[in-house]
């Protein structure tokens, strides 16, 4: 099963640190932000685990949950939580799906469907695919989809910059250009006729060419 933007993200109970969950419910009307590891005790995931609790206050101040993942039992995500706390400075302080079963793996198209056994038994490099990011909308869709190598740490900042632009364009008839950041200009929708376009901004915008229409970042 691949998961595409548009696709409604597949829904799961399961034990995190923080209890048992259903995954959309425990969304509820927020946005969310499913980033999962492919093992315990991985140096670049601890450094990933790590920032995402500095920078947790981000997501809480756009209405982001988040959520982690790893195929290891609880007892075990507890063990790593302290070493992430000791080395990165900060503890994970959002709940880590304990996927033991590899069902949300699955489910999300990051392991096979043949894949079975006791987690304790495989490696980082069997799990390699399980290092994705999923933004996931109010309504349940995913936004965003990110694969990630197992050499390379994922970059937060710009997943909070693409929520920025989300939820920007979900509710204004624009789309952001290249390296956007909050409050620089951006474009009118392709979807907008230049009649519509004319009542939204009735002082005009500027275009270089008949396509690019640009206007200052709707407040």
């Amino acid at each position: 099963m691949t998961l595409t933007i548009g696709d409604t993200a597949p829904d799961f109970e399961a034990d995190t640190t923080e209890g048992r969950i259903r995954f959309h419910d425990w969304i509820g009307d927020s946005w969310a932000v499913l980033f999962s590891h492919p093992k315990d005790f991985t140096p670049i995931c601890t450094t990933e685990l790590g920032y995402m609790a500095k920078i947790k206050p981000d997501f809480d101040k756009r209405n982001v949950k988040i959520i982690g993942l790893s195929v290891d039992p609880l007892d075990k995500h507890e063990g790593w939580s302290k070493d992430i706390e000791e080395t990165q400075g900060h503890a994970p302080n959002y709940p880590m799906i304990a996927d033991t079963d590899f069902a949300v793996a699955k489910l999300y198209g990051m392991l096979g469907a043949d894949v079975s056994g006791d987690p304790g038994d495989r490696t980082a490099a069997d799990n390699q695919t399980v290092r994705n990011v999923f933004v996931i909308g109010p309504d349940k869709k995913i936004k965003l989809v990110l694969v990630y190598p197992m050499t390379t740490g994922r970059n937060f900042d710009e997943v909070l910059r693409v929520i920025d632009s989300l939820q920007l364009t979900a509710n204004h008839k624009v789309s952001t250009p290249v390296n956007w950041k909050p409050g620089e200009d951006v474009v009118i929708a392709g979807s907008v006729s230049d009649e519509q376009a004319k009542e939204l901004w009735p002082d005009g915008w500027e275009s270089p060419k008949p396509y690019i229409r640009i206007v200052k970042q709707p407040a």
